[in-house]
């Protein structure tokens, strides 16, 4: 089929490779969001997914908004006959979905109608789910509830966090986006309406969703910091400023500590929750690297009065 892809950051990469090798598809363009600032030194840099196609010697379409007259018209132009989406990252108004004749097909990862959304990873960490998977759909204007294509499930390992969910996810699912196309073009696959049972949504999580409550308990701690990792980043507060939390370990066999109470020995720092302690990983700093717990109590050397809040 000839196809139109769209997507913007790393986790579509997987997929728009997979479509690229396929000998039955053929990508005419991609379409992502705009060029934006990047890195500490916020220079504007074109998306994952840009230079990948660009690499490829394939069009790049960045349209401020999928609804822009112009990119309209280069989409007709174009003429795919399907448009498989990856983690794009703006709405598609109805003008831009009835180009194709096949619609837009997009990948979403979870297993739907769970969690739709925009961070459907993220919360399955969060609350805890054992199985989680990607799916692909036709698109609708109604948020990830159209007709369903396909799905493929993965287990969340007790210590996964988002990224390393999302990584597994990005390559499960883009066999499952190529086979999607591959049974839409043969005419073998047939899209069937989400089950009214079992919706649940994924907003975006933003920083300040991302403080940790140590009034909660240790499995809560645990997977708000592991949902957050690596955006935006779990945190917490010591003596006024803020500092960034990695993964932490449940630690259900440490004397009881009051919640945010630091306990440092040679080989641990310990901070209570509303349960356990949790024992601390990695921890930045405002304004400073990425260090172990370890390095860091060193150097602020907490006392008995001080707690992370």
């Amino acid at each position: 089929m000839r196809l139109v892809f769209a997507g913007t950051p790393d986790t579509a990469l997987p997929s728009l490779r997979a479509l690229l090798d396929a000998p039955r598809h053929e990508v005419l363009a991609v379409v992502t969001r705009p060029d934006a600032p990047s890195g500490r030194g916020r220079k504007v840099h074109p998306s994952p997914v840009a230079e990948l196609a660009e690499e490829a010697g394939i069009e790049v379409l960045r349209p401020v908004k999928a609804g822009d007259p112009a990119f309209l018209e280069r989409l007709k132009e174009i003429d795919p006959d399907a448009c498989p989406v990856v983690a794009y990252g703006a709405l598609l108004p109805q003008t831009a979905l009835d180009v194709p004749r096949h619609g837009w097909i997009n990948l979403h990862f979870s297993l739907l109608p769970a969690w739709r959304g925009a961070a459907p990873v993220q919360h399955a960490v969060l609350h805890g789910d054992e199985i989680t998977g990607a799916t692909t759909f036709q698109i609708v204007r109604e948020l990830d509830a159209g007709p369903v294509y396909g799905m493929v499930t993965e287990e969340i390992r007790a210590t996964d966090t988002s990224g390393e969910l999302l990584a597994r996810l990005a390559e499960s699912g883009a066999g499952l986006l190529a086979a999607t196309l591959d049974g839409i073009e043969d005419g073998t696959l047939e899209a069937r309406p989400q089950p009214a049972d079992g919706v649940s949504h994924a907003p975006k999580i933003n920083v300040e969703d991302a403080r940790v409550d140590w009034s909660t308990p240790a499995m809560r701690v645990d997977r708000l910091i592991r949902a957050c990792t690596p955006a935006p980043g779990a945190w917490t507060e010591f003596r006024g400023q803020r500092v960034k939390l990695g993964p932490v370990r449940p630690a259900p066999d440490a004397p009881a500590l009051a919640p945010g109470e630091m306990a440092v020995s040679k080989n641990s720092v310990l901070a209570g929750t509303a349960t356990c302690p949790v024992e601390l990983g990695e921890v930045q700093p405002q304004g400073k690297r990425l260090m172990s717990a370890g390095e860091w109590a060193r150097g602020v050397r907490p006392t008995g009065e001080d707690r992370l809040v």
